[in-house]
C-alpha cells in the first residue's frame, strides 16, 4: 500500500486519535472502512474534517484512508482534519505555507479540566450554608 506518493499523517485532539493516509487517487475519503459523510453523520464535521484539502485545492484529487479512535465524533473529526494537514505537509512541503496560517498544523491543545477535591466538577463547588 504504501509508495513514493503515499504520505502519513497523525493527528490529535482531546482524546481523540486519527492515523491518516494520502494518496494519489479519484478523491474518495474512508474513515474507519466507511465513507466519510456516512462516518460523520453532520454536514459541519465532514467539512471540518476536509478543511485542509479545500484550503490546498486537492479535494477529488488525493484519496484518503484514516483510521480514528477515541472521544467522540468532534474531537475526532478535529483529529482527523490535523492528520490529513500533517499529511499533505508531509506530501508536499509547499502545503506548509498555505496551511500554516490556516491553524491547520497547530494541534489543540484545549483538553478537559481535571476534578478537583471537594468539588462536585473541575470549578463547580459545594454549595455554602451560613448554618
Amino acid at each position: 500500500m504504501l509508495d513514493t506518493n503515499t504520505a502519513y499523517g497523525t493527528g490529535r485532539r482531546k482524546t481523540s486519535i486519527a492515523r491518516v493516509w494520502i494518496s494519489a487517487g479519484d478523491g474518495d475519503v474512508q474513515v474507519n472502512d466507511k465513507p466519510v459523510a456516512e462516518y460523520f453523520v453532520r454536514h459541519a464535521l465532514v467539512q471540518r474534517a476536509l478543511q485542509p484539502l479545500v484550503a490546498t485545492q486537492n479535494d477529488g484529487k488525493l484519496s484518503v484512508r484514516a483510521f480514528t479512535k477515541g472521544g467522540g465524533i468532534a474531537g475526532q473529526a478535529d483529529a482527523l482534519r490535523h492528520g490529513i494537514a500533517k499529511a499533505l505537509v508531509a506530501l508536499d512541503e509547499e502545503n506548509r505555507s498555505l496551511l500554516g496560517p490556516l491553524g491547520l498544523l497547530t494541534r489543540d491543545p484545549r483538553a478537559k479540566e481535571r476534578k478537583k477535591p471537594f468539588c462536585r466538577g473541575a470549578r463547580r463547588r459545594k454549595q455554602f450554608s451560613k448554618r
